[in-house]
């Protein structure tokens, strides 16, 4: 498995019946200002896009009507999911972010935290409208919070090839992705903190609080995504290539898989 990143602000996937669209890359970067190891960072922020959202139509009164989870989450994933809302610090970048998507904060239906740390929940406010799943926590406008029974063995299905992952590992044993199956890119996974970019292999584990955990989810992830959208950096393509056995073999060869339990294919 390699990686190779992508670029652009805001970077569109289209795809149906969701598209994504990086509203805002996150970073990280050393603060060269004073001693110590301070870091200056914000979080990425991602927006799902239903093809078949209807602006003029509303989905407020049948989200506040309660029910079970599963059926509330659907109904919210019918309009705008925001997953991440960035730090409070950019409130103003995020309105202007979604108001270049054609969006205002009462358009967005669901929010999906990845996991409860300032740089990635902290422009929840701006959305009372909206249902929430921060974290492993659900909840309808108004506050009514419903159980889900979301496992790593237990996804949550929002629509048609698009789900919620248990991720566990960065912020402790609550952590989530969101999978979106069938964009023009493949499948693509927006991980949090996951991943903190491309490439972090040599920094990830000090800012784990489970580091087996995550370790665990990040073979699952690289072995389903096409494009990761991490949670300080730029979005970035995974590319799997075929195991090419030794021909000099005398006896059979049992391929093992790079990754996870599946299959390494090569993708275009």
């Amino acid at each position: 498995v390699r990686t190779e990143p992508l670029s652009g602000a805001p970077l569109l996937m289209p795809g149906d019946p969701y598209s994504v669209v990086v509203l805002l890359q996150g970073y990280s970067e050393p603060e060269t200002v004073g001693v110590g190891d301070a870091v200056r960072a914000d979080g990425s922020v991602t927006l799902v896009l239903p093809q078949a959202w209807d602006p003029e139509s509303s989905h407020r009164e049948s989200l506040s009507a309660g029910g079970e989870a599963e059926t509330a989450l659907e109904k919210a994933a019918r309009g705008p999911i925001l997953v991440d809302t960035g730090g409070p610090w950019t409130r103003e970048v995020l309105l202007g972010a979604l108001a270049g998507q054609g969006l205002s904060p009462g358009d967005v239906t669901l929010v999906v935290g990845t996991h409860g740390h300032s740089d990635h929940i902290g422009n929840l406010g701006l959305f009372p409208g909206a249902a929430l799943l921060v974290s492993h926590d659900f909840c309808l406008p108004g506050g009514l919070y419903l159980p889900h029974g979301l496992s790593e063995e237990r996804p949550l299905r929002l629509g048609l090839g698009l789900e919620v992952w248990a991720t566990p590992g960065h912020g402790g044993q609550r952590d989530v992705s969101v999978v979106v199956a069938s964009t023009a890119l493949g499948t693509v996974v927006v991980a949090g903190d996951v991943f903190e970019r491309d490439g972090d292999e040599d920094s990830w584990q000090a800012l784990s609080e489970d580091p087996v955990a995550q370790e665990r989810s990040r073979r699952r992830i690289l072995g389903t995504a096409n494009v990761v959208v991490p949670g300080h950096g730029a979005p970035f393509r995974v590319i799997r290539e075929a195991f090419q056995p030794e021909t000099n073999s005398c006896v059979n060869s049992t391929r093992e898989p790079v990754v996870g339990d599946k299959e390494m294919i090569v993708q275009e």
